[in-house]
């Protein structure tokens, strides 16, 4: 739903990650002028690039307002669930505080700002998709509590027709880690895996979020959204069984409870159902089934071996 054919400048933060990757390729295919942003350069620099700590809040207001972006497309954020219950002031720095600097500095340059949350922020009770205009917030870990601060900083910050928030979960692409992967290598090591099967969403390709994401920043359309690949719902169990059949493995995989599984730190929410309704009501094509999207990603992976 392009309402523009002008050019936009992008600047994209955490542009090193699975998402930030798969924005570039997608910016780029459609000519639009990309700035990358991390804490440090990729090993091959295909566009411009500058080193950010988003902590930083002059360095982030200086070079936002440097190369004065019309989308900022934040994607960086400390996403390591776990090893927040033991580093809370880092993961509040890095997902506040930096997420604040982000807002503020768009708010100066007039910038659309496009910040990735997560279905972490409500509490997982129930078994009802959550409505991505629901305010039925209950972050149970300090990852999930500081990605809700952050959105608060970004609303607080812009008003409601300068900034989207996108919450996606289950993230899956060809840059980094992530769940596919991690199953696949283990697969090759062992003949059993136990995978948790109270824990029910939808996966999410990059290269389709990436898509809908630049289908965004070329539109009128702001709020909140609710994005993941369309079909069932399902668990991780659930998940890990199409990888391997997708892949061509016979690993077994038992089921288990999360309680069962027991080696997490931090509190994951049970029901992750994720109402994606709100994209076909505004305009936006939903994204293709996980299973295609899986089919896709592992036919990629493939050939990239």
């Amino acid at each position: 739903m392009n309402v523009t054919a002008k050019k936009i400048r992008f600047l994209i933060t955490g542009c090193n990650g699975q998402l930030g990757y798969a924005l570039s390729k997608e910016i780029k295919k459609r000519n639009h002028e990309i700035f990358g942003s991390d804490l440090s350069a990729p090993e091959k620099v295909e566009y411009p690039f500058e080193i950010i700590d988003i902590t930083d809040e002059e360095c982030v207001l200086s070079i936002v307002k440097r190369i004065k972006p019309d989308v900022v497309i934040h994607c960086a954020a400390y996403t390591a669930v776990d090893d927040a219950e033991d580093k809370r002031e880092l993961a509040y720095n890095i997902n506040v505080k930096g997420t604040k600097n982000i807002a503020k500095a768009c708010k100066e340059t007039g910038s659309k700002l496009i910040y990735l949350s997560t279905d972490y922020v409500f509490n997982g009770k129930g078994d009802n998709p959550w409505e991505a205009d629901s305010k039925e917030f209950g972050p149970e870990s300090v990852y999930a509590k500081t990605k809700l601060e952050g959105e608060f900083e970004v609303s607080s910050a812009l008003k409601a027709d300068r900034f989207l928030i996108i919450r996606t979960q289950w993230v899956f692409g060809l840059n980094g880690k992530n769940f596919v992967k991690t199953m696949i290598n283990l697969s090759k090591k062992y003949k059993q895996l136990r995978v948790v099967s109270d824990q029910i969403g939808r996966p999410t390709y990059t290269y389709d979020l990436a898509k809908l994401l630049v289908d965004m920043a070329e539109s009128d359309k702001y709020g909140y959204y609710h994005v993941n690949n369309e079909g069932e719902y399902i668990s991780w169990y659930e998940f890990a069984k199409a990888i391997f059949k997708e892949y061509g493995s016979d690993c077994e995989v038992i089921p288990v409870t999360t309680e069962e599984y027991g080696l997490s730190k931090a509190k994951r929410p049970l029901n992750s159902r994720l109402d994606t309704s709100k994209l076909s009501l505004n305009g936006f094509v939903p994204l293709p089934s996980w299973k295609d999207a899986l089919k896709r990603y592992i036919k990629e992976l493939k050939e990239n071996d």
